[in-house]
C-alpha cells in the first residue's frame, strides 16, 4: 500500500462469512482419517483446477499403499500440466490406468475424478448413472466429494449423491465432514487485504449482490470514503484517472449462446420457439391445394413430434386431417388466394383442436403447396 494502489478489485464470495477461512491442512488430516478406515475403493471428486487438493489426495493414497487412477479429461490434462511445470509431485509408482482397476484389490485403489459439481457428462456423474466404461460403483466404495456446490448446481450435485447411495457407496460430502474448505477469503481476511493494500478506490467483484454489498461495507469500515467505493453491474464501465474514478457508460454484457457454428446474442424469438417446442411439441401439416379452385388435392400429411397424448396418436392425426380438409373446403376458404391467410387459418383451427383434445398448445407449422 505504501507505493500507492489506485483501485483494488477483490473477490466477494465469502464477504458474508465471519472470521477466517479454515486452512487446507485440516482437509489433509481428514482425508488421512478416511483413508485409514476405508476397506474398499476410495473415489475422490474435486475441482480439476485445485492442484493443492490433487497433491493432498496423491500423498494420502501413497501413504496408505493405494494406487491412484485419474479419470476425467480436465483432471488428466491439469495433472499432466502441473506435473510438467513442477507444481505437482507425483510419488513413484502411484499412477495406474483406469483399465488396471479391474485387477487391483479394492483396498489398494484410489480414483481421482472430475464431477464434484454434478455435471451431467462428468466422470463421477457417469459412474453414479452406471454409464462409465472403467468404474462401476459398488457396495463398499467410499466416495468423497471434496467441493462445495457452486450456487445453481445444488440439484445436479444432490442427484449424483442420491445415485451413489443407491448404488451402495458410502458418500462423504458435507462441509461438516471436513473434506473441503473454501478457497475464498472470509471477512477478517478481506479486512487484512484492505488494510495492507490501502487502495484509493475499491470495487467488490465476484459474488451475488448481497456479497458485493457486505464487501463494500467492509471497505467503508476500514476508512475508504463512500464515494470511492463502486458497486457496479455487469457491463458498467469504471473510468479511472490518477485523480478521479467515475462510472462512464455501459457495454454489452451477458450470456454468450453457442448454437452449432453460430455464437452470440440470439434473437428472443429463437429461444421462445425452442422453449415452445420443448414444452408442447411440434405439429407439421402439409396440404396440397389446387391453384384453380382452392380445393385440397389428396390427403393432408400431419406429423407429430414430442406431443404426449392419452389416446392413440394415429387417431388424433386422422381427426386433424379431417379438420384441415373440412376447414379448407368451406366456401369462404375456397375463395382465398393468399397462401399466408390459408396458413394462418390452418394454424388456428389445429391449435384450438389440439388444445381441446390433448391439453397442449404445440407449435403448428402449416405447409401449403399450390399445384
Amino acid at each position: 500500500g505504501r507505493s500507492g494502489v489506485l483501485l483494488l478489485l477483490s473477490d466477494s464470495t465469502n464477504a458474508d462469512v465471519r472470521g477466517f477461512t479454515k486452512p487446507e491442512r485440516t482437509v489433509g488430516r481428514q482425508l488421512d482419517s478416511i483413508f485409514a478406515l476405508a476397506e474398499g475403493r476410495i473415489i475422490v471428486a474435486s475441482f480439476a483446477s485445485h492442484i493443492h487438493r490433487i497433491q493432498q489426495v496423491m500423498d494420502t493414497a501413497a501413504r496408505h499403499g493405494r494406487s491412484l487412477a485419474i479419470i476425467g479429461r480436465s483432471m488428466v490434462k491439469n495433472v499432466n500440466i502441473a506435473s510438467n511445470l513442477g507444481y505437482l509431485t507425483v510419488p513413484d509408482g502411484l499412477i495406474v490406468t483406469p483399465h488396471d482397476l479391474a485387477v487391483l484389490p479394492p483396498d489398494r485403489v484410489t480414483v481421482l475424478s472430475t464431477g464434484s459439481q454434478g455435471e451431467p457428462l462428468s466422470a463421477l456423474a457417469r459412474m453414479a448413472a452406471r454409464d462409465h466404461p472403467s468404474v462401476e460403483i459398488q457396495k463398499g466404495d467410499t466416495v468423497i466429494i471434496s467441493a462445495r456446490p457452486v450456487p445453481g448446481n445444488e440439484t445436479s450435485v444432490n442427484r449424483t449423491i442420491d445415485r451413489l447411495f443407491a448404488s451402495g457407496a458410502r458418500v462423504i460430502y458435507e462441509a461438516s465432514a471436513g473434506v473441503h474448505v473454501s478457497g475464498h477469503a472470509a471477512t477478517e481476511e478481506l479486512k487484512v487485504m484492505l488494510n495492507l493494500v490501502r487502495p484509493k478506490y475499491f470495487m467488490p467483484i465476484h459474488g451475488e449482490h448481497r456479497h458485493l454489498y457486505f464487501h463494500a461495507e467492509l471497505a467503508r469500515d476500514t476508512g475508504i470514503p463512500d464515494d470511492h467505493v463502486f458497486m457496479l453491474e455487469n457491463g458498467q464501465v469504471l473510468e479511472l484517472t490518477p485523480d478521479r474514478a467515475e462510472v462512464a457508460g455501459q457495454v454489452q454484457a451477458g450470456m454468450i449462446l453457442v448454437d452449432g457454428f453460430a455464437m452470440g446474442d440470439f434473437h428472443d424469438l429463437i429461444l421462445r420457439d425452442r422453449r415452445h417446442m420443448a414444452s408442447d411439441g411440434l405439429v407439421m401439416v402439409v396440404v396440397v391445394r389446387s391453384a384453380q379452385d382452392g380445393k385440397v388435392v389428396g390427403e393432408p400429411e400431419v406429423v407429430f413430434r414430442g406431443l404426449a397424448h392419452s389416446g392413440e396418436l394415429d387417431e388424433l392425426s386422422e381427426q386433424s386431417r379431417r379438420l384441415v380438409v373440412e376447414t379448407l373446403a368451406s366456401e369462404d376458404m375456397l375463395q382465398v388466394t393468399d397462401l399466408g391467410l390459408v396458413k394462418t387459418r390452418v394454424h388456428d383451427v389445429l391449435q384450438k383442436f389440439l388444445r381441446k383434445e390433448a391439453g397442449r398448445r404445440p407449435m403448428v407449422l402449416p405447409v401449403i403447396v399450390e399445384v
